[in-house]
């Protein structure tokens, strides 16, 4: 097995390789469709383009279904049996397996798409309630939910063998840090099959004549949510740990027994807390509530932890060599790769998410922010400038290896990712700013023919601006990586392989590494900021949101 996991993805066989060119390609046109809707939806929003309103909220489910469930899945689905393959660098077990997930996944994002076009647009919850006038809209729809749950129930079967035959060969004792978190990753995938499952059932069901009207899909929808929102984080955790590795060779400091309990966090703190996606439930019980707000306090437990483990290991190794002062150890890091750029902007993006977030789960503070564009403007910190940023810098180190060309001009790529993080933080000030203000996040056009404030459309257009920008930048950094899908005549060059080159010497002792805890201690700062601004502004909010069903 190669030292590198450049060596590790070149060395696998030609079957494995072409499925995972595949899965790749097919993510990454689902990513540029996804974001050819959200950008024209933020137009519209903005009042840059004229769209009539039904044709606004197809696009918006269109960017919602494409982005939100396919891109992030499929490219999970991806990586992981990526990194599952090279693990102990003898390929896929079981890849028949793989290619039936892969196909049912790919067959409901084609019904998903249809069904986002016939009848009324159901945005991507799929609320039964829209489609009760055309039933065989909800069908096509729920339908292409269905075969994504099934195909995340069947792929990832096929990486927990690839992982687990050595143990039960006797090749192996014990599951490294990696292949621990990849077997986590691929059970918390197979849970959320069977959510989306128990979600939409009912639903098409119904469409079929053959069950009663879904009324309790609200309360299933924050279950699949819940986990299909943090799954994600979870996998991007994991890609940062194995990214940070084929980066820079730099391991934990802290020991892989340290590193699987953190994983396996995700298993214990994660599932629990879906309680605070339900509080705009109006019959829900006070206790509920306030047992879900304290709850949802652990949610974020396992990435800060994480994300400690992972920026202490780089500062004790960094400051070991050249590194000096509080910030002087960063410039020893890769930054010539995109990659290494990604990561970055991916981080100081959960750090703004983990702040709002803390804000959106206050008992008092969801009903009535949950309606606003509150949500958006917070959520795409961590589903653009986190989860999708990891996945793209993940899919930067694999392809290029795989296909055997190399990586599109990344000169320019690195770049993008602070241009994807400069139009998210306009994007993400003003839909939060508008949140506070009580705009809705549900409505293409917010002017209600003259009535609403001035301020709001200012604010959509800050939006428009932002979102273009975000969306611009996103789009070249999937075209660049999906260059690299096309295999090329010559070979990958040595300083593909990513690696630094820290001198063959191991952290020096009492080497001190201040960067994540004060990470952590501003983004507590910060959350407990934007709360307090919150509780101010309720007071005067100009629009109360209650009991619009939640995310």
């Amino acid at each position: 097995m190669g030292s590198t996991y450049k060596e590790r993805f070149a060395a696998l066989p030609a079957r494995d390789r072409r499925l995972l060119v595949v899965m790749s390609g097919a993510s990454l046109g689902m990513l540029l469709l996804g974001i050819a809707g959200g950008l024209l939806t933020a137009l519209a929003r903005g009042g840059l383009i004229d769209i009539l309103p039904n044709t606004g909220y197809r696009l918006l489910t269109l960017h919602g279904v494409s982005i939100f469930f396919y891109w992030l899945f499929v490219a999970q689905a991806a990586l992981l049996l990526g990194f599952a393959a090279v693990e102990q660098g003898r390929g896929l077990l079981r890849r028949g397996l793989a290619w039936v997930g892969f196909a049912l996944m790919l067959a409901g994002f084609g019904a998903s798409m249809a069904g986002a076009h016939i009848g009324v647009p159901l945005l991507y919850d799929g609320a039964p309630g829209l489609g009760a006038l055309a039933p065989s809209g909800l069908l096509v729809f729920n339908l292409g939910y269905l075969l994504l749950g099934v195909g995340l129930l069947v792929l990832p079967a096929a990486a927990i063998v690839t992982l687990l035959t050595p143990r039960w060969e006797g090749r192996q004792d014990r599951l490294s840090a990696v292949g621990f978190a990849l077997f986590a990753w691929a059970g918390f995938l197979m849970v959320s099959g069977f959510a989306a499952l128990y979600t939409f059932l009912p639903g098409l069901l119904w469409a079929l004549g053959l069950g009663a009207f879904p009324e309790n899909h609200g309360t299933n929808w924050h279950i699949v949510f819940h986990n299909m929102h943090y799954l994600p984080l979870m996998a991007t955790v994991i890609l940062w740990y194995v990214l940070v590795q084929a980066l820079t060779g730099v391991k934990s400091v802290f020991g892989e027994r340290f590193s699987k309990i953190v994983f396996a966090m995700y298993l214990v703190f994660v599932p629990p807390t879906s309680l605070y996606h339900m509080f705009l439930e109006p019959d829900l019980p006070g206790a509920v509530r306030v047992t879900g707000s304290l709850l949802s306090l652990f949610v974020s437990v396992p990435t800060l932890t994480a994300f400690l483990i992972i920026i202490a290991s780089l500062e004790i190794h960094a400051r070991g060599q050249a590194g000096r002062g509080l910030f002087g150890w960063l410039q020893v890091l890769p930054w010539r790769h995109p990659a290494m750029s990604a990561l970055a902007v991916a981080v100081l993006s959960m750090g703004l998410g983990i702040v709002f977030a803390f804000v959106l789960i206050q008992e008092r503070l969801a009903p009535l922010l949950s309606d606003t564009f509150f949500v958006p403007g917070y959520f795409h910190f961590f589903t653009v400038g986190t989860v999708s940023l990891t996945l793209l810098a993940a899919l930067a180190v694999m392809l290029p290896a795989l296909g055997g060309r190399p990586l599109w001009r990344p000169g320019l790529l690195r770049w993008m990712p602070w241009l994807v993080f400069a139009g998210l933080l306009v994007f993400g000030a003003a839909g939060v700013a508008a949140g506070y203000l009580g705009v809705p996040r549900r409505v293409i056009d917010v002017a209600y023919q003259g009535q609403a404030p001035m301020l709001w459309q200012g604010l959509m257009l800050a939006i428009a601006i932002g979102g273009a920008v975000m969306a611009s930048a996103l789009a070249v950094i999937a075209a660049g990586v999906a260059a690299s899908l096309w295999r090329g005549r010559v070979p990958v060059p040595a300083s593909a392989g990513l690696t630094v080159d820290w001198g063959g010497s191991t952290p020096a002792p009492g080497v001190a590494a201040w960067m994540g805890p004060l990470s952590v201690l501003i983004i507590v700062a910060a959350m407990y900021l934007f709360t307090a601004l919150g509780f101010e502004l309720m007071q005067w909010l100009p629009v109360a949101a209650s009991g619009g069903g939640g995310h």
